[in-house]
């Protein structure tokens, strides 16, 4: 397995623990490289998320997952590779949230593969390598 980075939607898989495949895949992530990756727009996705719920076992669980974790910050490469998908977005008529964006930017950056559910969001960002750990 490349070394990955973990999109928010598998990230809640993962933490969830509730569907086999990505159990399993998880594991065997973890067993190659010995941790996870994730943006830190990740990181703030799922914080905001937790944080409006109020769901204080969730927040505890999640903290506890980030120091234990890999969590790239956003640089300035990051934020200049991002503009540009950006500009290629609105050019091409692709989907351009800032969110995916910039986690799709910090995978191409660090040059890990992005791990999502949501590979319509992403496919169309060149070079970008996706997978898909809910598929087998």
């Amino acid at each position: 397995m490349d070394a990955a980075l973990l999109d928010t939607d598998t990230l809640n898989e993962v933490l969830k623990q509730r569907n086999p495949l990505v159990v399993q895949k998880s594991a065997d992530y973890l067993r190659q490289h010995g941790q996870f990756a994730i943006s830190a727009m990740t990181r703030y996705e799922l914080l905001r998320g937790l944080k409006e719920k109020q769901a204080t076992k969730q927040l505890t669980q999640f903290q506890e997952f980030c120091r234990h974790s890999l969590i790239l910050p956003i640089t300035d490469a990051i934020l200049d590779r991002t503009a540009d998908l950006w500009v290629a977005a609105r050019r091409g008529g692709f989907p351009g949230k800032d969110a995916d964006l910039l986690i799709a930017a910090t995978a191409l950056e660090t040059q890990r593969v992005l791990v999502t559910g949501n590979t319509a969001h992403f496919a169309w960002v060149p070079s970008l390598k996706i997978e898909n750990w809910r598929m087998a």
